[in-house]
């Protein structure tokens, strides 16, 4: 007995490993949140009073039903999806989502109260652009005259391009006109690696037709020359890229006028500098009579 017992608990714990093995379902790791915008339908508020508005901001589609109205758990507007006797589709788009990301879309939906007991679950469609992703095909839970919200359903895709648009489009045909209510919408995604950067050939000015304008050419025409000189060969580099007449002229003019700045005297005598500095203090007083001025010039400065 103590073998079977003991057998009976490696198989449970073999399972309970296998289990936890198991392949992790699409979209599963999708944990990076995106913004959905107005996913609560709470814009704009439906007025007092009113069981339906007519704008949805963020979205395109006909309009809301109040939180009075939706009856949902979380006391949250809802998102209409038919108006009058027709479907109309209701979309937005995820502006942080990247071409190449795998997205889980999550909301609620309610086949509303306006569909009476004993009629068919209402049907719907979420889609999204590109090949790879299937629309997904959804019912409400069964219509009772009054809410039955079914809270959390999910689609996941990979986005075909960037900021891809969901859309939700009721498909009923029994009673079309009362369209299934959609709000608690989220996302999560998984956002793809950054592009590499550009390859040299991309990113050079002289690539593809530029080749042929007159400034590739040139610069064509120097490459050509320069790799037929090796680096040792001063000759035949100065050949193609020249002796640098100017240059060296710039530099002789500049080392010159380094030298003469340095053999200007920095130390002399204060009496000869003062004696310098004197002809324009003598220039501007030598019309001012001693009775011109409280003080004399005389008295104002060494001069």
């Amino acid at each position: 007995m103590l073998r079977t017992q003991r057998a009976r608990l490696l198989i449970a714990a073999l399972g309970g490993a296998i289990a936890v093995a198991a392949p992790v379902p699409a979209g599963a790791e999708d944990t990076e949140p995106v913004v959905v915008v107005n996913g609560t339908f709470s814009s704009p508020t439906v007025p007092a009073g009113q069981s339906f508005g007519s704008t949805v901001d963020g979205w395109n589609g006909t309009g809301l039903a109040s939180a009075t109205r939706a009856e949902h758990p979380k006391n949250l507007q809802a998102a209409l999806t038919a108006r009058g006797s027709a479907a109309v589709p209701l979309s937005t788009r995820l502006r942080g989502v990247r071409s190449g990301a795998t997205v889980t879309l999550t909301w609620d939906d309610n086949p509303d109260k306006c569909v009476a007991q004993g009629v068919a679950k209402r049907p719907y469609t979420v889609t999204v652009a590109g090949e790879a992703n299937t629309p997904g095909a959804f019912t409400t839970n069964e219509p009772n005259g009054k809410a039955n919200w079914f809270l959390g359903r999910t689609y996941s895709f990979t986005a075909a391009e960037d900021a891809p648009q969901i859309t939700f489009t009721s498909t009923a045909t029994e009673n079309p006109g009362c369209g299934p209510l959609i709000t608690n919408v989220a996302a999560k995604q998984t956002a793809p690696p950054l592009g590499s950067p550009q390859s040299s050939a991309s990113s050079d000015p002289c690539a593809g037709d530029a080749a042929s304008t007159p400034q590739c050419k040139d610069v064509a025409a120097g490459k050509d020359q320069i790799s037929k000189c090796p680096p040792t060969d001063r000759d035949c580099l100065a050949g193609v890229a020249g002796k640098g007449e100017k240059e060296n002229a710039g530099i002789d003019k500049e080392t010159q006028a380094v030298e003469d700045f340095g053999k200007v005297p920095r130390d002399q005598d204060p009496n000869t500098a003062a004696a310098d500095l004197c002809a324009l203090p003598n220039a501007l007083t030598a019309e001012v009579s001693p009775g011109d001025a409280v003080v004399p010039p005389s008295d104002w400065w060494f001069c």
